[in-house]
């Protein structure tokens, strides 16, 4: 398996590096789209990858659980909860204060401190998957004793029934547990596919471009459903394109990683750096939109979502540049007055390894 040089695996920092951008175009397309009332040029590529862009996500985050999940409740809560805790909180406070004024309108700092408090329940935002990495966690590691067929067998059917909730935990819980629990139960042969792929190369790229036509023939087809409005999120098939997508990604991960040069180094290097901009994107984009959208200077909604998200990617990462030698690098690297357990620690990543 390919190193990157200081413990991790480059295809999977490549991995989430895809992930990241599909999830940051997603936000920044829509939104622009809703707010000039259109659509552009890559919403069919957002459509496209919607049925594997959080399912990926999801079993990246659980490939290296296995390192931890038998370890004391303490280190694991650690690497595992408090982690992400601290994160989430965090930007919770710092997204929500910016945007203080549409949450709370006129009715002052106690309905603020309530939507916090709310917040402790009921993920906000897009900070929902923070929050989820962490429930998975400690109901992976109380559950390890189970079967691996029976654990995932049952993450399997909470997703095939599809159950909808005004509460965005269960329904986020049910939706998406089973990626999870697959990147844990399946991490070795899930590394031995990315080994694989780079060795068969030709066959590799077979597999992606068979999968590819199937995808988007799936994505993109409509069924008259307001339910189920593409043949991809029917029960059963939604399931299957998630996992075949996921699985997708790590083999294109692999190959790009192989490949090397630039796109392979952009994509390792967002990887890395997926925490930054998963949780710094929102502040940038909503502020980029809102500037092309006033003033309009470009009136094309496909390029206005271009721009929106290639400011939403970038502004994180100048942030965590001028804040990584000062007293604010706590915005993404957790001190240690919020660590259970002693000892170094490397740069966060999104799903700790």
């Amino acid at each position: 398996m390919s190193g990157a040089g200081d413990g991790r695996l480059a295809w999977v920092d490549v991995a989430k590096g895809i992930c990241i951008l599909l999830v940051v175009m997603m936000h920044s397309v829509i939104g622009t789209g809703a707010a000039m009332g259109g659509e552009g040029f890559l919403h069919p590529v957002v459509a496209f990858a919607k049925p594997f862009r959080i399912p990926d996500f999801f079993l990246l985050s659980g490939l290296f659980l296995g390192r931890v999940i038998d370890r004391d409740w303490r280190l694991f809560a650690d690497r595992r909860v408090v982690h992400f805790a601290y994160f989430y909180l965090l930007w919770l406070v710092i997204q929500s204060a910016a945007r203080y004024g549409s949450i709370v309108g006129d009715a002052g700092p106690g309905a603020f401190a309530a939507h916090l408090a709310h917040a402790l329940v009921e993920p906000y935002s897009s900070l929902w998957f923070v929050y989820l990495l962490a429930v998975f966690s400690v109901v992976t590691k109380a559950l390890r004793r189970c079967p691996g067929a029976l654990l995932l067998g049952g993450a399997a059917l909470l997703q095939i029934a599809d159950i909808r909730s005004d509460a965005t935990l269960i329904e986020e819980f049910c939706g998406r547990y089973v990626y999870f629990v697959a990147g844990y139960l399946f991490a070795g042969r899930i590394f031995a596919l990315a080994d694989a792929a780079r060795r068969h190369v030709g066959l590799a790229l077979g597999g992606l471009a068979a999968w590819a036509l199937i995808e988007g023939w799936l994505a993109l087809t409509p069924t008259g459903n307001p339910v189920y409005p593409t043949l991809a999120s029917l029960p059963l098939v939604s399931l299957a394109l998630g996992a075949a997508g996921a699985l997708a990604i790590v083999v294109a991960a692999a190959l790009i990683e192989r490949s090397g040069g630039v796109v392979a180094e952009t994509l390792r290097s967002c990887g890395r750096r997926s925490i930054v901009i998963y949780l710094a994107f929102a502040l940038p984009m909503a502020a980029t939109r809102e500037i092309l959208v006033r003033t309009g200077l470009v009136t094309d909604i496909g390029l206005a979502g271009l721009i929106v998200m290639v400011a939403a990617l970038l502004l994180p990462l100048v942030l965590d540049r001028m804040v990584r030698d000062t007293p604010l690098k706590l915005l993404f690297l957790r001190p240690t007055l919020f660590r259970l357990a002693a000892g170094p620690r490397p740069r966060s990543t999104l799903a700790t390894t």
